[in-house]
């Protein structure tokens, strides 16, 4: 039968066992050859024919750990993700959204980083100076914390004598009084003001979301917190079956359901009825995403040891958001109903807690089959990283942050000391200790874009391309040469370790006869590319159809 597609004179990216090849062919949905040169029984009068003159022919790439919704949603409010990082510039981006939007109630959005503000933290007192009149509620690039102005602060009751709330931290200055920054569960006050999306609108940022993650060529994803009350978002499943049963879902899409730390183990009844409501044709649910801490940079991720130079009025060892034995039970819970376990976890106590909770799932099971995975892995105590290939637990890792960024070697290393610094983002380690690998990029807590990430995991710095790759060291010199990875294991993290825990291995994430037709087409062959991040996506194809050609 003619091809639809013949992709040829490819750089093919195949399994290590595969013999070589550099022709693809597509019929319908599937992926129907792949061989030496164009056989002419595959060719007919409405085949298309791609010569891509030695170009890297890649299986589509598949985000492990992302957020899409509210990378959508980040775009069509006010968003500071692509400005430069500059105090000045937030300001004024913030000054005109709200002069261009003068019916909203609230100024809402999201991007800033640390680094734009003398000491690493912007202040209320900036936001007053351009808009005093309503509340401004921006989350950080990091999702982390928030930043807000005076009239948020007093709408939300937060004042000199609230105590900081169980899992979060109130920004203070040496008088006592709130700063307008917001750490964790302090910012659930400030975000209940922001009104309600309504479906319409989280329809539109699902799908401009979408549209973003294909044309960096990523054809499946993870959504790694459906129904996470963070990034202004409440319960986003009715958006994916909404768009699933419409058609408008072209991507795999598996979604991690949100655990409620507060609510325990008696949510489980509703997290089954959720799971039972989303099936279609591109949307399964077979996972749980369990947060058990925050993040290194605010003093939130949980540390074996106590952290060093902080500030005042910080826990020194960080805060576990849910208590270790009843963590081990949560997980026990889960797997005996058959989820999978999606974990955040940055620190290395929160790291070995998560851990011991996997243990309990696995004994609950009695295998080592089920696809749990630990995400982030900022700091991994040394004698932890064996258990990862004991347990059989995937290490999510989230690579673009693994450089010297200013970011990283002002805020956050003087926090970890050199001990712990030493063990940072240990991605090298625990591969040669056997552990699986998926890779993912937090969108939008960071750039969608694999090749950016890939090029950091390969290298330990930031790729030319990156913008956000800011400071003298941050492309040139490595953070922790030895933690790098190879680019066949970078590259099947993104393809075929992703598929493995987004539950579709059978049917993408690797070049093959008989699965779907989900490929990119790079503009040069990646193994000799100088700088990976430089290079580009030119054709993303699902299941068989092209949705997305650079132009």
């Amino acid at each position: 039968m003619p091809a639809d597609h013949v992709f040829t004179n490819a750089s093919l990216w195949q399994p290590s066992t595969a013999t070589f090849a550099d022709t693809v062919a597509v019929t319908g949905r599937s992926i129907t050859a792949v061989g030496v040169g164009v056989d002419t029984d595959l060719l007919g009068p409405g085949t298309q024919v791609h010569d891509l003159r030695g170009a890297s022919l890649l299986p589509g790439f598949i985000d492990a750990h992302v957020h899409p919704v509210a990378g959508g949603l980040a775009a069509l409010r006010c968003d500071l993700s692509e400005l430069p990082h500059d105090r000045r510039g937030y300001l004024d981006a913030v000054a005109e959204y709200a002069r261009t939007h003068p019916d909203e109630p609230v100024v809402s959005g999201s991007g800033w980083y640390g680094d734009a503000f003398p000491g690493g933290l912007p202040t209320k007192d900036d936001l007053d100076s351009v808009v005093a009149d309503r509340p401004v509620i921006l989350s950080s690039h990091d999702g982390h914390g928030v930043w807000a102005n005076s009239e948020a602060l007093r709408r939300a009751g937060i004042d000199s004598h609230t105590t900081d709330p169980e899992g979060g931290r109130i920004e203070r200055d040496s008088a006592g009084e709130p700063t307008g920054v917001l750490f964790e569960r302090a910012f659930d006050a400030v975000n209940a003001l922001i009104p309600a999306y309504g479906p319409g609108r989280l329809r539109d940022a699902l799908l401009l979301a979408q549209q973003r993650l294909l044309s960096v060529g990523i054809t499946g994803w993870q959504d790694a917190g459906v129904g996470i009350p963070a990034f202004g978002l409440t319960d986003t499943l009715d958006t994916y079956l909404a768009a699933d049963t419409a058609g408008e879902l072209v991507a795999h899409v598996c979604g991690a359901l949100w655990w409620t730390a507060e609510e325990g183990p008696a949510q489980i009844d509703t997290i089954l009825e959720r799971r039972a409501a989303a099936r279609g044709p591109r949307l399964h649910i077979d996972t749980v995403k369990v947060m058990q801490d925050g993040i290194c940079e605010n003093c939130t991720a949980a540390m074996l040891e106590p952290y060093c130079n902080t500030p005042e009025g910080v826990h020194p060892r960080g805060l576990s958001f849910i208590d270790p034995e009843e963590l081990a039970t949560v997980c026990a819970l889960l797997a005996r109903n058959d989820f999978d376990v999606h974990m955040h976890a940055v620190g290395d106590r929160a790291v070995r807690e998560c851990l011991d909770g996997l243990a309990a799932a696995v004994a609950a099971r009695g295998d080592t089959t089920a696809n749990h995975q630990i995400a982030h892995l900022d700091v991994v105590d040394p004698q932890d990283i064996p258990r990862f290939a004991a347990l059989g637990v995937t290490a999510n890792i989230q690579a673009l942050w693994a450089r010297r960024d200013i970011e990283i070697v002002e805020r956050k290393l003087p926090l970890l000391g050199p001990d712990r610094d030493a063990r940072h983002f240990p991605f090298g380690s625990l591969v040669r200790a056997g552990a699986r690998i998926a890779m993912g990029s937090d969108w939008p807590v960071t750039d969608p874009n694999p090749l950016w990430a890939i090029h950091t995991a390969v290298h330990r710095t930031g790729s030319r391309a990156d913008p956000h790759a800011i400071g003298p060291d941050a492309r040139t010199v490595p953070l922790l040469a030895d933690e790098a990875i190879s680019l066949r294991t970078a590259l099947d993290a993104y393809t075929a370790g992703a598929a493995r825990v987004t539950h579709c291995a059978d049917r993408t994430g690797t070049i093959e006869v008989g699965k779907d037709a989900d490929l990119i087409v790079l503009d040069a062959d990646i193994t000799t590319a100088d700088d990976i991040g430089e290079l580009s996506v030119q054709t993303t194809m699902a299941g068989g159809e092209i949705v997305f050609a650079r132009q």
